[in-house]
This record gives C-alpha cells, sequence and structure tokens, in this order.
C-alpha cells in the first residue's frame, strides 16, 4: 500500500510539536519535498514484499480444560524434523513471547491475539536442528510484565505445588508445565527475573545466560538491553544440554556482539565444587519487610550443603546490589516505554533482525485494547513518559551509566570468588490476586519479589536458580551467579547441590 503523502495541515501540527514557527509558503514547500522522501518508502514496501516468504501450515489445538488444569498451555502442537540430535524425543513448551511461525502468538496479551508469525526465532531452529519436538506454546503474562501468573488474558497459571498460588511470571506456563511433568523442558525469557522466578516458585532449574549468549531473535522484545531467553528444566543436566544448543551468534542480534562460539556446557558439569569459592552475598538476605526466614534458612542450608561439598564459602557484601534494582526500575521505566510502547516492541536505532508484521498488529492492538492493558503496563506507561516528556531521557542515561558501575562492583566481588550467592526470591509462591483485585494488589503481587533477581539483568551476569529445598512446604530458590560468559561454571555449582542432595524434589502427585 503506499504511503499517504502528508497534508499542509498535519506538517503544520508537527512542525508546532517541535516548537518550529513555518509560513503556509513554508508548510507547502515542505509538502513537496516530503513526498520526494516517501516515494523511496513505497520502493522498500515493494522489495520487502518480494522478499517474504510463506508462512508455514503447522497443526495446532486449543487445549481442553480438562488438560489444562493448571491453565499453563496456549495452543499446543507436535513440531519436530524428524532430525537426530541431542535432543532427540525430548518435548519443548515454548513461552508465548518467542515465535513458532504457523502458530498463534498472543504474549499473554489482547494486543497480540491473533498473531501468526512468519517465521521461526532463531532458538526454535536451533532446537529443531536438535531433535526436539515443539509441542506447544507456554502461556506467559501480559506483555511478560509480570513476576506473579495472575495477569495474561487467557487467565492465571497456577503453582503445581498448591493451585492457589502464583508460578510466578512472567515464564510462567514454561516452569509450571516443566516442574508439572507435561513437558521435558522449556524456553523462558528474563528481563527482571522472568526465567529464575517461575523456577524459584515452581522448584525448577531455571538459567538465565549472560546477556546476548542466546539470540533474541523471533522473541517480542521488551528493552534491548536487558533482554534474554534461557532454559527452563528439572534438572542442571538438561539445562546444561539445552544451554549448548541455544547459545551462540545468529548475525542477527546485535546484543551478540560479545558472544563467544558455542560450547559443551555438560563438559566439567560434574566435576564437583571442591576448591571452588562461593561469596555468599549478604544484602541478599534478611531484605527488611520482605524476605522470609524460611526461605532465608533453605538457601543457608544449600549452602551449607556446597560447603560440605569441598567449596570454600565467604560471606561478603556488596552494597550496590541493594541500590541496583533502582537502576532497573528507570531502566525498566524509561526504556519499555521508548522501546516496547512507544516503539511498538523493536524501537529503531540498532542493526538487528526486526519483525515489520509484529510490529503493525501490535501497535493497532496496543491502541485498540489500551484499557486492557495490565496495570503495570499502564503504570510504567504514566510514569514513564512523564519522565522522558519532562526530563528528556536524562534519568535514562544516569542508570545505564550507573549500571556499569554496578556490573563492576559484582565483578569485583567475582575477582575473589568464583561464584556469588543468594536467595533467588526472598519469598515463596504468594496467593494468586483474586478476581477484580485492587489495582495496587496486582501489581504488588507482579512486583513484589524481583529485589535479586532484576540486578543482573541490569549487568547482564549470568544466573542459574536451582531448588535449594522447601520452605513451609513450598520451594525456594538458590541464585547462583557467575563472571559474565562463566555460565558454565553457575550450572556446575548447582549440578553439585543437586548431586549432593539427590535431586531436586518435584510436586506432589506429579
Amino acid at each position: 500500500m503506499p504511503v499517504t503523502p502528508p497534508t499542509a495541515a498535519e506538517l503544520a501540527s508537527i512542525a508546532q510539536r517541535y516548537g518550529m514557527h513555518l509560513t503556509g509558503a513554508d508548510l507547502e514547500s515542505f509538502r513537496v519535498l516530503a513526498g520526494g522522501l516517501l516515494s523511496s518508502y513505497d520502493e522498500v514496501e515493494r522489495l520487502h514484499r518480494d522478499s517474504l516468504t510463506a508462512r508455514p501450515e503447522r497443526p495446532y489445538q486449543w487445549p481442553a480444560a480438562a488438560n489444562n488444569e493448571l491453565g499453563a498451555w496456549y495452543v499446543t502442537s507436535q513440531i519436530s524434523t524428524g532430525q537426530d540430535g541431542p535432543l532427540a524425543g525430548r518435548r519443548v513448551a515454548v513461552k508465548d513471547n518467542i515465535a513458532v511461525a504457523g502458530l498463534p502468538m498472543m504474549n499473554g496479551s489482547r494486543t497480540i491475539e491473533g498473531y501468526v508469525p512468519r517465521y521461526d526465532a532463531t532458538v526454535i531452529t536451533r532446537l529443531l536442528a536438535a531433535g526436539a519436538s515443539i509441542a506447544g506454546k507456554a502461556v506467559c503474562e501480559d506483555l511478560c510484565f509480570s513476576g506473579g501468573s495472575h495477569t495474561s488474558r487467557t487467565g492465571p497459571v497456577h503453582n503445581p505445588w498448591d493451585p492457589a498460588r502464583t508460578a510466578g511470571g512472567s515464564s510462567s506456563g514454561s516452569a509450571a508445565l516443566v516442574a508439572a511433568g507435561q513437558a521435558d523442558l522449556a524456553l523462558g525469557g528474563d528481563q527482571g527475573g522472568s526465567i529464575r522466578i517461575p523456577s524459584s516458585f515452581c522448584g525448577t532449574v531455571g538459567h538465565k545466560p549472560t546477556h546476548g549468549l542466546v539470540p533474541y531473535t523471533g522473541a517480542f522484545p521488551i528493552e534491548n538491553t536487558l533482554d534474554h531467553l534461557g532454559p527452563i528444566t528439572r534438572t542442571v543436566a538438561d539445562a546444561a544440554l539445552m544451554l549448548g544448543v541455544l547459545a551462540g551468534p545468529d548475525g542477527l542480534d546485535p546484543r551478540q556482539r560479545m558472544a563467544p562460539p558455542p560450547a559443551d556446557y555438560l563438559a566439567g558439569l560434574d566435576d564437583g565444587v571442591a576448591g571452588l569459592r562461593i561469596g555468599v552475598v549478604a544484602e541478599g538476605f534478611g531484605v527488611p519487610g520482605l524476605s522470609q526466614p524460611a526461605v532465608d534458612a533453605a538457601v543457608r542450608a544449600a549452602i551449607a550443603t556446597l560447603a560440605g561439598a569441598g567449596a570454600a564459602v565467604t560471606e561478603l557484601s556488596i552494597p550496590w546490589h541493594r541500590d541496583a534494582v533502582h537502576v532497573w526500575t528507570v531502566i525498566a521505566t524509561d526504556g519499555v516505554v521508548a522501546q516496547m510502547v512507544d516503539g511498538n516492541g523493536f524501537g529503531m536505532n540498532w542493526p538487528g533482525w526486526y519483525d515489520p508484521e509484529l510490529i503493525a498488529h501490535y501497535a493497532r492492538g496496543r491502541l485498540a485494547h489500551a484499557d486492557e492493558l495490565p496495570e503495570t503496563v499502564k503504570a510504567t506507561m504514566l510514569a514513564g513518559r512523564y519522565t522522558i516528556d519532562r526530563y528528556h531521557g536524562q534519568y535514562y542515561a544516569m542508570a545505564r551509566n550507573l549500571a556499569l558501575a554496578a556490573a563492576a562492583a559484582y565483578d569485583q566481588a567475582l575477582a575473589e570468588a568464583d561464584v556469588l550467592v543468594m536467595p533467588t526470591l526472598p519469598i515463596t509462591a504468594s496467593l494468586i490476586p483474586p478476581p477484580g483485585a485492587a489495582r495496587e494488589e496486582s501489581i504488588a503481587r507482579s512486583t513484589e519479589m524481583i529485589v535479586n533477581t532484576a540486578p543482573f539483568d541490569v549487568t547482564g551476569h549470568p544466573a542459574t536458580s536451582v531448588p535449594a529445598g522447601l520452605a513451609d512446604g513450598l520451594p525456594a530458590g538458590l541464585m547462583i551467579i557467575g563472571r559474565h560468559f562463566a555460565d558454565g561454571t553457575c550450572l556446575r555449582v548447582a549440578r553439585a547441590l543437586e548431586a549432593a542432595t539427590g535431586g531436586f524434589p518435584v510436586p506432589p502427585g506429579y
């Protein structure tokens, strides 16, 4: 469809927004000039249309309620290449912000409902090439903007340990399905903890890779500097195996400019922790008004188990850890408004792969269903647009600079320790808010748990959540943080805990 040329009145409105004072003659002159520029837009549309491939026809099913008691499946499928490989025969649940060509993608939101991707995300291509079967799309939270599992437009995702409680978000369905044994493996996404939060609440292994290690190409973005994809599994070996399939540059994602070639994360996985230095971060425990003593105790017990396995455990302090969540908040407010909202997911000014069809579909949906956006996104839009308009993005700039200081503080600690440890979350799974709950309660249940996870989305360090044990009958997570691209070390420590305890618990009945 040709681009519609602007009228003089439309240009006058734009000029006024930018503080320009143009005469009628000026506007007519610029109208003609703009028309010349827009001819290139028509040519780009033609060239892009000629480059498109056909959308594949892949069968899928809408899950029946009787077979979806956790509310965790969006659609189910059975997609595979039939190839042999390291993941042959393994059934993978895919977080529904990740494109699987030919399968509906909702991202938990009315704004995207009805969209069917034309292309597979890079991680899907790699899973299929490794022999995996795509078992379906796992429900995620509305625009992936909640650490609770109550915001998806399809309804809440229930925790298999206690259906009245949150499964955690935003990769809510991914963790619930793995914990319940309804999928062998799952893909999750993480911008504030969204792989590790549901893993901690549901008792699964969740690994947030080093920023840029796994290509984000084909997943719905939130904020380029925070976006991560990674595995959610029942065992550490499965997480390592899956990471080896997912990791490595794809040439399409600028987040990967520093990423090393693919590695074998199973190599050395069972080497144990004898001689490894583990730094226990004091600021990760006893968060005032938030930390549950039973969670801190379970994590301390897990650390003692690692010490008993030969690790050299020392307590240390990183004051930046309590401040880094504020840095994340500014980036995840101004940055999200600029990219996910006003930039319709992808924004501009980076040389990566875009999905123009998704941008257009979401832009229409965002405007048509603005009143149905989750309360977390509404609050972020209002605050972020205010600060950008009034302060012109300078707070985002401050936060990105401070992120470098926060990363340096963790790096300094990691010069004295091989990994850092703390509770993944300060709490166990909260009760799912009832229908019609107040906005304040909905937002609180979405954000109360992120104080330990969000800092490492800002700094990009790898972080693995593994079950530390049960706290008052519910899973509590131990988070293991490593140096950039030392993902294998995080997984090695996680495996040592798993081996020492004889395996991680599973929900009763599953």
